[in-house]
């Protein structure tokens, strides 16, 4: 079954080496995305901006579009969410060896399901559940600043200490006000990394969808500042866009319950991930023969629409990339990773809000897992 899994080519270009090759093309040195060297490097992380999304709206986003080039579209994380894409980007690393392998994964310490954006406290540290250094310590340790821009009110969030520590956080409240700020940064002529996160597409595009006025509004207003943005580079910098990952719209007709098979759930003690990657976390000490019929139960049922695989198939078809020991309890013991236009959803949950979302991600089609990378200033290519 795990052969069957759309695993992109080893040789795919990737999200995570985004981040290290901007740092490469300051110090002139070979990287994986072939940059020039460069004076400053400002890279913009689109939250939910996917290569078709782009491609689909082409027309109301011309200067992303006409600078998206087939040669330049990467290929993001598994599972295809936020919490583990800019892991990431941010570490140069795979999900399996970061730590953060979902948004919903279990804490098997503390026998609990953790949200890996806003459920850090004491009892899972950012500093460590986050296993590695960043790519912005290891600027900071090379004498290279660095600098994050994003709203206020993740300055000082756990997920922020967990993939950003190491750069210097500015806030800004706008899509405006965070060009502006990088503008200030350009302006002293420091030989620098800077980071330019853009939350809001994702945003509209959970509540709204992305096919709708107020996802293409937010486009429309991030495709304008970028482009004027370039216009006002310093000679010798280098602007890069890409994303975290892209998105789908699931109507509610299209929401299935998985309670709806109380059987298959009988020895199943956690449920994490999210609606379009479910992970299910077995009862400890569930014996072998009733954990595979539950990979089996769960693949007859769902199979015809979903990638439904077992943990150890999850990790040899290495859709985690390399995994660490301490990190393997945190994946699923059953992935279920929708492939139709479905979202999975449990009506056991005592809040059930969830269930308003219309844009989702975080399975392996192309449409989430397909990102852009723009190339301007310096780094444009004729």
């Amino acid at each position: 079954m795990s052969a069957m899994l759309p695993v992109p080519a080893d040789t795919a270009p990737r999200l995570a080496g985004v981040l290290g090759s901007s740092m490469s093309a300051l110090q002139g040195l070979p990287n994986d995305l072939g940059l020039p060297r460069a004076t400053a490097v400002v890279v913009v992380l689109v939250d939910g901006l996917g290569a078709s999304n782009i491609q689909s709206r082409a027309g109301h986003a011309r200067f992303l579009a006409s600078r998206m080039a087939k040669r330049d579209v990467l290929r993001t994380v598994f599972p295809s969410t936020t919490a583990a894409s800019i892991a990431t980007f941010a570490t140069g690393r795979s999900p399996g060896e970061h730590g953060l392998v979902g948004y919903r994964v279990l804490d098997a310490a503390h026998d609990r399901v953790v949200n890996q954006l806003s459920g850090w406290d004491a009892g899972m540290p950012p500093e460590t559940w986050q296993r590695l250094p960043t790519l912005f310590e290891t600027m900071r340790d090379a004498g290279i600043p660095s600098y994050a821009i994003g709203a206020a009110r993740y300055s000082d969030s756990g997920f922020t200490h967990a993939v950003l520590r190491g750069a210097e956080y500015r806030p800004g409240g706008s899509i405006a006000d965070r060009f502006a700020e990088a503008d200030r940064i350009l302006a002293t002529g420091e030989r620098a990394v800077v980071y330019l996160y853009v939350p809001e597409l994702d945003q509209a595009a959970h509540a709204h969808g992305w096919e709708s006025d107020r996802w293409l509004g937010q486009l429309e207003t991030l495709d304008a500042e970028l482009a004027a943005f370039e216009r006002r580079m310093p000679r010798g910098a280098g602007l890069l866009v890409t994303a975290d990952h892209g998105v789908v719209d699931v109507p509610a007709h299209r929401h299935v319950f998985i309670d709806d098979r109380p059987e298959l759930l009988v020895g199943v003690r956690h449920v994490g991930g999210e609606p379009r990657c479910v992970a299910l976390y077995f009862e400890p000490g569930l014996e072998a023969s009733a954990r595979t019929a539950l990979v089996e139960g769960w693949r007859a049922a769902e199979g015809h629409r979903s990638w439904v695989v077992s943990r150890d198939e999850a990790i040899e078809a290495g859709l985690y990339g390399e995994v660490a020991d301490e990190v393997r309890d945190r994946i699923g013991d059953i992935i279920i990773a929708a492939r139709a236009g479905i979202a999975y959803y449990d009506r056991r949950e005592p809040n059930r809000q969830a269930e308003a979302m219309i844009g989702q991600h975080g399975s392996l089609s192309d449409e989430e897992t397909r990102v852009p990378l723009i190339r301007g200033g310096v780094f444009s290519r004729d």
